[in-house]
């Protein structure tokens, strides 16, 4: 076991993937979760604040040096090439972050990438599997709504719209993860997470 399998995880906004994310954690999964680390590296790494102040302003942080989010969510919103645009700004820094992240981890027989956009930036080129967590958009739209009742339904559909379809990541699914409401999540992770043992124990 020279190193760990490498473990995509992915899904649609509302798919419920992070809650699938903590159940792996409880197992003794490492998790790297790309979205909630590429907000602390838009405050924190020089690279990457430097960039962005350069393609979306000064007015991009504060006087305090904090991001302005509501500034640049507004600059990105709704324009497929600005969005492009950050994204493709974020995710090299995503990408070094991780490999650095992942080479710490020892000793364990796999690890989990969790990112909304895995497929969508090419990230799932370095990763030996893919789980897709699934779930019908109208179930999608309604988690987010309660979840981020400043969203509007509008809104919601236009993130979903930004990312790719559900079939299309099915199609490239090692696993996949139904959180549909109609059948229990934990025995779906528990059989992947023996698998992947397996997988990364023999290696």
């Amino acid at each position: 076991m020279d190193r760990p399998l490498q473990v995509g995880i992915t899904g649609g906004i509302g798919s419920g993937k992070s809650l699938v994310c903590q159940i792996f954690k409880t197992l003794g999964v490492p998790v790297y979760d790309a979205d909630s680390q590429a907000k602390v590296l838009m405050m924190t790494d020089t690279v990457l604040i430097e960039q962005i102040k350069k393609e979306f302003g000064q007015t991009s942080y504060r006087a305090d040096g904090s991001l302005d989010r509501k500034y640049l969510s507004s600059a990105t919103f709704g324009k497929k090439d600005r969005l492009e645009k950050l994204n493709s700004l974020v995710h090299p820094r995503i990408s070094a972050d991780y490999i650095h992240w992942a080479n710490e981890q020892i000793g364990v027989p796999y690890i989990l990438r969790e990112a909304a956009l895995l497929y969508e930036v090419g990230a799932n080129a370095s990763i030996d599997k893919m789980i897709v967590v699934s779930a019908p958009e109208g179930i999608r739209i309604k988690r987010v709504s309660l979840r981020d009742p400043q969203r509007t339904i509008e809104q919601i559909k236009a993130i979903i719209n930004s990312q790719w379809p559900e079939e299309e990541k099915l199609k490239r699914a090692d696993y996949i993860i139904y959180n549909d409401d109609s059948r229990m999540v934990i025995p779906q992770v528990l059989e992947i997470h023996e698998s992947l043992i397996s997988q990364g124990t023999s290696r």
